[in-house]
């Protein structure tokens, strides 16, 4: 991202011209290092955001709505209480600076005075200062000598700028006509040794030389060409943002919007990727503790496999009793079961009818293990087989819509707890995927509990569709009556295998009219039974 001086000067340029004379109606902070004002210009209200977070620093305008906290943390509050109402005098860059300082002229009942809330963008080193008279009264981000920092930023000191980098001000001609002389073109130079410039700010300057004093050519550059916003497009999507036209780019009205748009893509992409780490990790938490179930029941399982044995030998002890007698260590008697000779460890000091109690005793409760472990094997692959399907609907999910109605089944299922509701208004529910084909509405699942939904959304002859051996969204055709045509059954096959587990190009869907699908009872979400189906190979619709 550009945010060099080069970029800050231009917008400064222009929150100037849209803020100035504007007032603060509100002040928020959605986010540890984000604040917004609500600023009313005199003709609109506008929502501008002061972001110092390391990979997101900026000052832009958003209409972007975020929740903000119950209670509003110390700094917010210190805005709140010395800036509520407060008068925008003017926005400006601090000299070449990356840092933006917003001039205020607070009043009160009781006093008038002006004060200045520098916004410095300096990526990891950025942070929000408020000063009266050039003392600071309070930062987002505090640091003293004793944290080892060589500038100190706390409420009582004196403000000053960061150290200067050991660069040249492009405000200096003379300085950089010494610097840049023989180097007319390097980029890489002119990044090293000129203050505020990024590297895509000083490959553009470099790019654009076309002979002629260089040094007059960079100054211009960089402080009279015209402010033309872009955004930089990678795969159609925002990738970053510049002050002046790139190839390929996207033109936008303004420096802000091509900030607001970039960083909202960004936000958006942040908040999917880390709502699927969540629901993910919760899911896996949940299929591990299964597998781990299964893993024990296995073990019990293999301790009981020789409970036939243990049975057959103490039928033999029983039947040849006449032949043992208290002291063997062991014997070989007839199996009359295969006619082979078996050898049977005993008990020394026990007696022989003693002995065959002890195997039928280690067999019957062998036999009873068995049994309990048949139903918890069943419900434990219940359990997996559910997880499996919650992180097949993850894995499919195609936003941040699909990702909030998987979360909404886990809130359900008890998975995550629900976060309390602040009001009492109603939630409104998630709707199906809806497509449509040739007249035909196609309506798809995005969790299993829409999957239940949709059995009874249905009727008994639209046709419902889903992924064979796989774990997938269930699709429904609303027929109204009519004959599905192969196109728009091809269409909603195509649906379902894009929602699926499914890998390559040969999905097998299965489908069949809505009333040859049952739901057993008692059975988890999502799980069907059905009969008289057909089944279609299809490539995932992209």
């Amino acid at each position: 991202m550009p945010q060099d001086a080069f970029t800050l000067r231009r917008n400064a340029l222009e929150l100037n011209e849209a803020l100035r004379g504007g007032r603060i109606n509100k002040i928020n902070q959605p986010e540890k290092e984000e604040l917004s004002l609500l600023i009313y210009t005199g003709k609109r209200t506008v929502k501008l955001v002061l972001n110092v977070n390391a990979s997101d620093c900026g000052v832009y305008f958003s209409e972007a709505e975020q929740e903000n906290p119950l209670v509003a943390p110390n700094f917010c509050m210190l805005l709140r209480k010395h800036l509520q109402g407060a008068e925008i005098l003017e926005v400006a860059q601090v000299g070449f600076e990356r840092i933006l300082m917003i001039r205020l002229g607070c009043t009160s009942d009781f006093s008038s005075c002006e004060r200045v809330l520098y916004c410095e963008i300096m990526g990891k080193y950025s942070n929000l200062i408020l000063t009266e008279n050039g003392t600071i009264m309070g930062a987002l981000k505090t640091a003293s000598l004793d944290a080892g920092c060589k500038r100190m930023i706390f409420a009582g000191v004196k403000y000053a700028l960061p150290a200067p980098q050991d660069k040249i001000d492009p405000r200096d001609l003379e300085a950089l006509k010494s610097a840049l002389a023989g180097e007319e073109g390097n980029a890489r130079f002119l990044f090293m040794r000129v203050a505020g410039l990024a590297p895509c700010t000083a490959e553009k300057i470099a790019e654009s030389y076309r002979g002629g004093d260089y040094a007059s050519h960079v100054q211009n550059f960089i402080f009279q060409s015209p402010t033309v916003p872009y955004l930089v497009l990678r795969d159609g999507k925002p990738a970053d943002f510049t002050a002046y036209a790139v190839e390929d780019g996207l033109p936008c009205e303004s420096l802000s919007d091509a900030q607001c748009r970039f960083y909202t893509r960004k936000r958006e992409k942040k908040d999917l990727d880390a709502l699927t780490r969540k629901l993910s990790s919760a899911v896996s938490a949940i299929a591990k503790k299964q597998e781990k179930r299964l893993a024990q029941i296995f073990e019990r399982r293999r301790d009981c496999a020789d409970a036939e044995s243990n049975r057959v030998k103490g039928e033999l002890l029983t039947a040849n009793l006449y032949l043992l007698e208290r002291g063997m260590k062991e014997c070989e008697l007839d199996n009359y079961y295969d006619g082979s000779k078996l050898k049977i460890a005993l008990d020394p000091t026990l007696p022989p009818a003693k002995n065959a109690q002890v195997y039928y005793k280690k067999y019957r409760k062998q036999k009873r293990t068995l049994e309990v472990l048949a139903p918890q094997e069943e419900e434990v692959r219940a359990e997996l087989d559910y997880a499996e399907s919650l992180l097949a609907f993850i894995s499919a999910a195609a936003g941040k819509e699909d990702l909030k109605c998987v979360e909404e089944e886990l809130f359900s299922a008890g998975i995550l707890k629900a976060p309390r509701e602040k009001t009492r208004k109603k939630k409104e529910e998630s709707s199906f995927r809806a497509f449509e084909k040739d007249g035909f509405r196609i309506l798809a699942g995005r969790n299993n509990l829409q999957n239940d939904k949709l059995l009874k959304t249905g009727s008994p002859n639209d046709l419902w569709l889903h992924a064979q051996k796989y774990h997938s969204c269930h699709v429904l055709i609303k027929t109204e009556g009519r004959a599905v045509p192969d196109e728009v059954l091809l269409f909603a096959a195509e649906v379902c295998a894009r929602y699926s587990s499914g890998k390559g190009d040969r999905i097998p869907i299965d489908y069949c009219p809505l009333k040859h699908v049952k739901k057993p009872p008692k059975t988890k979400a999502g799980f069907v039974v059905y009969n008289e189906y057909k089944t279609l190979l299809v490539t995932p619709q992209s």
